[in-house]
């Protein structure tokens, strides 16, 4: 069981307790390594990563009041990692038009044991009930090939928007590669 502060809980029907707690990248590192390091988690885009290079990512995110990163625990185990993002303030505002009112996300479920039927959609659910608090609008920009990811948003009420090409960004703390993308929205 976690001892992290939440910042948001939910109990989501046949799910379980859904908490969320603000990524801490001293104490998260090795385990968002252990995730975004496998190859079922190619589209997150660092698979080649080291845990130092991950805590660095992560207290880089940490540092900026337009974009955070969250641990997702089911029951207090970790299942997922997701981040929201103002997306006036990232680089899909150059592929749409943002609102006032929107906000984007960007999910990585952690691997499973053994599948289990209907995890992932309500796992959604709770986030999603999570990002429109406070926001009339998500966006989300899987990887374009990242057919599952889709799928399941879709699944879970986006409406598909364009395919787009994120463009590259290179500054001293980041490296964001050119990503072709599907922008996908779900409005409150």
């Amino acid at each position: 069981m976690t001892t992290t502060e939440a910042v948001y809980e939910q109990a989501v029907d046949g799910f379980g307790t859904l908490r969320l707690a603000r990524v801490d990248p001293a104490r998260d590192a090795a385990l968002l390594h252990s995730w975004v390091s496998e190859e079922r988690a190619r589209f997150w885009g660092m698979r080649e990563t080291t845990v130092d290079d991950v805590r660095e990512v992560y207290a880089h995110l940490d540092s900026l009041t337009t974009h955070h990163a969250f641990l997702a625990y089911r029951d207090g185990e970790p299942v997922a990692l997701f981040q929201t993002y103002e997306p006036g303030a990232d680089r899909v505002s150059e592929c749409y038009d943002a609102q006032p009112g929107d906000i984007g996300v960007h999910l990585l479920i952690a691997p499973a044991g053994a599948p289990e039927r209907g995890f992932s959609a309500r796992l959604v659910k709770g986030l999603t009930a999570f990002a429109l608090q406070d926001h009339r609008r998500i966006v989300a920009e899987p990887d374009a090939a990242n057919d599952k990811a889709i799928a399941l948003l879709v699944r879970a009420g986006f409406e598909p928007g364009p395919e787009v090409v994120l463009p590259e960004i290179v500054l001293p703390e980041v490296h964001l590669a050119e990503k072709r993308a599907r922008l996908l929205f779900l409005s409150r």
